[in-house]
């Protein structure tokens, strides 16, 4: 606040409110969230952001998209790093063999697993690209 980062303060801000609603959602006491409920949070609020970017850009307000590319980039600063591709696709592989699955009748028993291993750490659009990819082999 001191140093006039406006677009700071004002996304954290944002942050802030939201933890505040999910505890109120949650009909729990105001700070007792852990650190994965807040992690949630987070992550919540930078797919909305990424979400926006996108509906931005194909209405071509550019000026409204990098806005929310700034608001992403200062919330991805309290998300852990994501997983890369082939870190992803190793994952994938492993519950794969793990729960037997073959077929695209499976991938709800895949994704289920992989999603709970990668905890917030992937984008479950290309979750699910890769596991539907190497569910068709």
């Amino acid at each position: 606040m001191k140093n006039g980062e406006t677009q700071q303060r004002d996304t954290l801000s944002t942050l802030r409110a939201a933890i505040k609603n999910a505890e109120i959602e949650n009909k729990a006491p105001v700070g007792s969230l852990d650190d994965d409920g807040v992690q949630q949070v987070i992550e919540r609020e930078a797919k909305k952001r990424r979400d926006a970017i996108e509906e931005y850009t194909k209405v071509g307000r550019t000026d409204l998209a990098e806005r929310e590319k700034v608001e992403l980039d200062i919330l991805a600063q309290y998300l852990p790093e994501p997983f890369s591709e082939e870190e992803l696709t190793a994952i994938v592989q492993s519950v794969i063999s793990e729960t037997g699955a073959s077929g695209p009748s499976a991938m709800g028993a895949v994704m289920k697993a992989v999603l709970a291993k990668v905890a917030g750490r992937a984008d479950g659009k290309v979750v699910s690209n890769l596991v539907r990819k190497a569910l068709m082999q």
